[in-house]
């Protein structure tokens, strides 16, 4: 069968948002897909302000934001597919995480699927990660179904977005994990810089790794976990921001130290021929990195695929859903079981 979907995508690094029309031929055996537009609506300060605004905000502005920003997500979802002249069988949503907190049982992706669905006029499914976490889950990542199905040709799936994780199989199983935070520090840092992000990792290849620095990063607990891990900017606050700032050293040092933290990390976690995506892998000074520290081949794919991989899967974790199929692996996240997640919002024209 043939389905389109519009996949959306908004991450911790609050770039924009990334929206992607994918096209899927599903047979019994074979998932084919293909991403034939694509594009990135960059948030202006305004929104990041909106979006940052969440995590302290009470319970009825966190309502209203999240109300907000669906009716935005939408809005722009419907004037990419009128401009191109697509049209979807359903829209799938990541959301807006703005707090993720497993442990204590809950997570939250704002960006209302109620108010996408009114203004694209379409169905829409969001909310992937609620129901894993109710079976006990990490309620991450949910990407790896993805990789296994629709990447199966490598060994290992590395994504270096805000957060860095990773995807193989293991003894017949598929495992994966956040790795570290990664383009959440960085661009943090880089801001201190007056820059929105450090292109190419020029910055960081200037400044000089403070080994004590890099000592105390590479020593959190964290990454003497084996299994079931994922991350959140609530981790960062606590793990990350208060060893950084107990540094007094330049910030493009600070940058060096933590582009070596994010590649020693990740060139632990590789176990063979890995394709990379996600906004680090535009990081020409972390790929040197991280080459220089693994014997595993490296690949680096067209710009397309660096850029809208996630949207690319939660477009097919909707279709998952969509067609009640296995969506999120017990074996990823510790839940209980495996789970076809998501809601799904019928739009229907009266």
């Amino acid at each position: 069968m043939y389905y389109k979907v519009l996949g959306l995508m908004s991450g911790t690094s609050l770039d924009g948002l990334d929206m992607a029309y994918c096209e899927f031929d599903v047979t019994d055996n074979s998932v084919v897909y293909n991403i034939s537009h694509a594009v990135t609506e960059e948030y202006d300060q305004s929104i990041k302000q909106k979006i940052l605004r969440c995590e302290s905000c009470s319970g009825e502005e966190l309502s209203f934001y999240s109300s907000f920003l669906g009716n935005y997500f939408g809005k722009k979802a419907k004037d990419f597919l009128s401009k191109h002249n697509l049209t979807v069988d359903f829209i799938a949503s990541h959301g807006q995480t703005v707090f993720h907190r497993p442990e204590k049982g809950f997570t939250v992706q704002i960006g209302d699927i109620n108010a996408i669905a009114a203004q694209a006029q379409t169905n829409v499914i969001g909310d992937f990660r609620s129901l894993d976490v109710a079976l006990g889950g990490q309620g991450a990542p949910l990407v790896p179904i993805g990789d296994k199905l629709l990447f199966s040709q490598y060994e290992c799936c590395l994504n270096i977005g805000g957060f860095s994780n990773i995807s193989y199989d293991k003894n017949n199983k598929r495992t994966a994990y956040d790795i570290c935070p990664s383009n959440i520090v960085l661009n943090m840092l880089a801001e201190q810089l007056g820059y929105a992000y450090d292109k190419d990792g020029d910055t960081a290849r200037q400044g000089k790794v403070n080994e004590d620095l890099l000592n105390c990063l590479n020593n959190a607990d964290y990454y003497k976990r084996k299994i079931h891990k994922s991350l959140g900017k609530e981790w960062v606050k606590e793990n990350v921001l208060p060893v950084l700032e107990s540094f007094d050293i330049p910030p493009q040092d600070k940058l060096a130290a933590f582009t070596e933290h994010v590649a020693q990390q990740i060139s632990r976690n590789i176990c063979g021929e890995t394709l990379v995506t996600g906004g680090g892998a535009k990081n020409k000074y972390l790929i040197e990195k991280i080459r220089q520290k693994t014997v595993h081949n490296i690949i680096i794919p067209d710009d397309v695929l660096i850029d809208y991989k996630e949207a690319l899967i939660f477009a097919f974790l909707g279709l998952r859903r969509w067609r009640e199929e296995i969506n999120c692996l017990a074996s990823v996240t510790g839940a209980r079981q495996d789970s076809c997640t998501g809601v799904v919002v019928h739009y229907k024209n009266v």
